[in-house]
């Protein structure tokens, strides 16, 4: 998706990094014409987990085991939930003018929400909506006509028929002909994941805790990797807490390996 043509934590006092506003219309000329999915792409891993509601219920899709915990013991249960679920800090707007150009926006209907009020989820809901989040988008393609967007929509629990074509409706009013038929996209995850066994047993850590110390080797692995079209080539690489290190600019610096082939 191109523009037209013509949560309380160590990293709250953490600052956009804005050298990367415009990387994509700043690539080298020799890149203008690689296909996306040939490029190095920087990415948020569950990008909108900044603004997780704290009041909101555990989501559907998540273990009976942890619903019953939520429900029979909410002021511990809910805490731990929070600590394990935020992956990112800096908000959307503030995420891509750091550089990422792809959004992992994993969409959900609360069962006890209004009729067209979407949110996005990650084990809890989140206070921003779709409609609005994807206009905010929208809003900074404007100002960056020459930097384009993937947006990865999935998860789409408690979407009926008719709310899936209340979402499109909105992606093509919101964006109109900035829209970019859907290519094919190679995806690698670099956020370490943690399951339920292990949160039970560590109550005092975090997600935040668990990735921090492992952010240098996560780093060194990033320096190691080729954009390209070779099958062991990489792609889109998303992390979490994007902004809080080199990892962008890390992950935009592998394009110019595509230069010495």
């Amino acid at each position: 998706m191109g523009g037209p043509a013509g949560a309380s934590s160590s990293f709250s006092g953490l600052r956009c990094r804005n050298a990367n506003e415009d990387w994509m219309s700043e690539l080298c000329p020799r890149l203008w014409d690689v296909p996306l999915h040939h490029l190095s792409i920087p990415g948020s891993h569950d990008t909108m987990t900044y603004c997780l509601n704290k009041k909101s219920p555990i989501s559907q899709e998540e273990s009976r085991v942890l619903r019953l915990l939520n429900k029979a013991f909410p002021c511990i249960t809910r805490p731990v939930v929070l600590k394990w679920s935020v992956t990112q800090v800096l908000d959307v707007t503030e995420q891509l003018d750091t550089g990422v150009r792809y959004l992992d926006l994993r969409i959900a209907h609360m069962l006890d929400g209004s009729e067209k009020n979407l949110h996005f989820v990650h084990m809890v809901y989140t206070t921003a909506l779709v409609e609005d989040t994807l206009t905010e988008i929208s809003e900074w393609l404007e100002q960056h006509p020459h930097e384009v967007v993937i947006l990865a929509c999935r998860n789409f629990e408690g979407l009926t028929e008719d709310l899936h074509e209340y979402l499109i409706s909105c992606i093509k009013t919101i964006f109109g002909d900035m829209l970019c038929p859907r290519g094919g996209l190679f995806v690698a995850g670099i956020n370490l994941t943690e399951n339920l066994q292990y949160i039970l047993a560590h109550p005092s850590e975090s997600l935040e805790k668990m990735t921090l110390p492992n952010l240098p080797r996560l780093r060194a692995w990033v320096r190691e990797q080729c954009p390209g079209p070779g099958s062991r080539c990489t792609n889109v690489i998303a992390g979490d807490f994007v902004g809080e290190d080199s990892f962008v600019s890390d992950v935009i610096a592998l394009n110019q390996k595509l230069l010495w082939c």
